[in-house]
C-alpha cells in the first residue's frame, strides 16, 4: 500500500482525468433506474461485457419490476444463464422486484439504506445506482479502484470502506461525482492488475507505484 499522495498531486491527477474525459460513463447498459439496479446486481463476479450481452434482450421485455415479476424466475434464468451465479442472482432480482412493487410503488429508492435492504444489493451496488442515476457523489469501490487507489497513493486503504473514505476525504469536491468512474476506467485499461501499461499512463510522473513498467 503506497503512502497517501498530497492534495495538490491528487488535484492534478483528476485535472488530467477530467481534461481527457470530462464526462466518463459506466459501461453497463440500462434504460432506467430499475434496469441499472438489475444490471449492477448481475455484474457481481462478472464482466460488464458479459452482463450487457445477457441483458440486451432481457430489458426489451422486462424493464420494470412489474414486468420482471411477470417474466418470473425461470424466464429470467433463460436470459442470464451465461452469467456466473445466475440462479442465485435470478432469485434475488425477483425478490427485489417484489419488494420494489410492494413497498416502493415500483420506484427505485434514492436512499443507500433502502437500496442496501434489497436482496443481492450491497454497498457497492447501492453506490453505483446513487452515482449513475441520482448523480450523487457516492463512491462504488470495486477491485479496480482498490488496486489503483493503493498502488498510486490516490486513496490507499486496507479495505473497500477505507478506500471509499479516502476518496471522500482527499479528492477535491469538484471531481467527486465522476471520481469512481475515472478510477475504474484507469484500472480497467491502464493500471491493470498483471500488466499495468505505465508507459501509456497520464499520471506516471505523480503515481507512487514503485514497480512501474517500461
Amino acid at each position: 500500500m503506497s503512502a497517501q499522495l498530497d492534495y495538490l498531486s491528487i488535484a492534478e491527477i483528476f485535472r488530467r482525468f477530467h481534461a481527457a474525459d470530462p464526462e466518463p460513463k459506466g459501461e453497463l447498459e440500462h434504460v432506467n433506474a430499475y434496469t441499472l439496479l438489475v444490471a449492477v446486481a448481475l455484474s457481481a463476479q462478472a464482466t460488464d461485457v458479459g452482463v450487457n450481452k445477457a441483458t440486451r434482450a432481457l430489458f426489451q421485455i422486462a424493464d420494470t419490476p412489474e414486468k420482471m415479476l411477470e417474466l418470473g424466475e425461470e424466464g429470467l434464468i433463460q436470459h442470464i444463464r451465461t452469467i456466473g451465479l445466475f440462479r442465485n442472482k435470478a432469485r434475488n432480482v425477483i425478490k427485489l422486484s417484489r419488494i420494489l412493487v410492494d413497498q416502493y410503488g415500483g420506484v427505485v429508492p434514492s436512499s443507500r439504506a433502502a437500496l442496501q435492504s434489497l436482496p443481492g444489493v450491497g454497498r457497492k451496488t447501492a453506490n453505483v445506482v446513487l452515482n449513475m442515476w441520482w448523480r450523487l457523489p457516492a463512491q462504488a469501490v470495486d477491485t479496480h479502484i482498490f488496486r489503483v487507489g493503493n498502488r498510486t497513493g490516490i486513496c490507499p486503504g486496507r479495505d473497500v470502506v477505507a478506500v471509499e473514505r479516502a476518496i471522500e476525504d482527499h479528492i477535491p469536491a469538484e471531481y467527486q461525482l465522476h471520481a469512481h468512474h475515472w478510477l475504474i476506467l484507469h484500472g480497467r485499461y491502464i493500471c491493470k492488475a498483471r500488466k499495468p501499461a505505465c508507459s501509456s499512463c497520464m499520471i506516471r510522473d505523480i503515481c507512487h507505484f514503485e514497480e512501474k513498467t517500461l
